[in-house]
């Protein structure tokens, strides 16, 4: 009978337990997130009656003495207010492409100048066809010396064509991540505290259970600690190296000498050989005809010398015939006689 009253309230401990953990594991991720905004501290430097202005401008943190000041200020003071920069994790990305005269040659000084500032290569591609090459690296390089790499790579390697970087701020994200991981770690040692306190085979195996999965929770929130780690450590940049063969461009024309003597003979000589050349071009065309039109005229002149004239030809039987002359009358004199 007592172990079946033992096995209820070790469960009953156990899941108040888990549940009063959870909770604070929860409250520490909300003052996390709240703490890691991206609202820089603020240092007041001023006098004694301008002190409650400062603390009115900065929030709840101020001290006792500041806030018993702030009763007799006046609305006229000014205070003196130095805004610090706090530390902040920020993940550097960019893209940059240079045409430069020899691709090989330039990928292997791009790598020079990032090993020198610290960094190192983490992926790399060349591809070449006619008279194209292209090569793309992946640089990873110290953020305290990113803004220097790439000017220093768009200046010395050729061309610069294009560029685009980009900065994200990941403080707050790395902040709630580590209370997690912290709030998790302290769950996972209160629940195997109770794997010593279990009696039975299925008390066990609900103790596991419960141990199985706050240690994969804790795993996912390490590996994302990593990556944020490892993107804050070194930023990201892509760079494309690019080598065109363009035609060299055309000599510029001269300019027209004045025109003179010799400028128009010139121009009348050309113009009396294009019109020249036109017209032997029409000639050339028209003498295959031409010569046909020759041999049909001579076969039609050798038939009609060959035809016997007496025929009469087709215009002959529409000739009138001429009439007989009419004898001419004599006078009534010569009649008389």
């Amino acid at each position: 009978m007592s172990r079946l009253r033992s096995r209820p309230s070790l469960v009953a401990t156990l899941v108040a337990v888990v549940l009063a953990v959870s909770a604070c594991g929860g409250s520490q991720d909300q003052s996390s997130s709240g703490a890691a905004p991206a609202a820089p501290p603020v240092d007041v430097r001023a006098p004694a009656p301008a002190a409650g202005q400062a603390e009115g401008g900065t929030g709840q943190g101020g001290s006792g003495a500041t806030g018993q000041d702030s009763g007799s200020r006046s609305s006229g003071d000014s205070a003196k207010v130095e805004v610090r920069q706090a530390d902040r994790s920020i993940v550097y990305t960019g893209e940059m492409e240079v045409r430069v005269k020899d691709v090989t040659v330039a990928a292997e000084k791009a790598k020079q100048i990032v090993a020198a500032a610290g960094g190192r290569v983490d992926s790399e591609q060349s591809t070449s066809y006619g008279r194209e090459g292209r090569s793309s690296i992946v640089f990873k390089i110290p953020p305290d010396r990113y803004q220097a790499v790439v000017a220093q790579l768009g200046k010395d390697l050729g061309v610069r064509e294009s560029l685009s970087l980009g900065t994200e701020d990941v403080s707050q994200q790395i902040a709630d991540v580590d209370s997690r991981i912290k709030s998790s770690k302290s769950a996972l040692e209160q629940v195997r505290k109770f794997m010593a306190k279990a009696k039975t085979i299925g008390q066990v195996l609900e103790v596991e259970r419960e141990i199985s999965t706050r240690e994969g929770d804790l795993e996912s929130l390490q590996a994302r600690q990593r990556t944020l780690a490892a993107q804050t450590a070194l930023g990201t940049l892509t760079l494309r190296l690019v080598h065109v063969t363009r035609p060299a461009p055309a000599p510029p024309k001269p300019k027209p000498a004045p025109p003179n003597f010799l400028s128009g003979l010139k121009a009348g000589w050309h113009a009396l050989a294009s019109t020249t050349r036109i017209a032997l071009t029409v000639f050339g065309a028209l003498l295959p005809w031409l010569v046909v039109l020759g041999v049909l005229w001579v076969a039609y002149v050798a038939v009609r010398r060959r035809v016997p004239s007496f025929l009469p030809g087709p215009g002959a039987a529409r000739r009138p015939v001429p009439d007989a002359p009419e004898e001419p009358e004599e006078p009534e004199a010569a009649r008389e006689r």
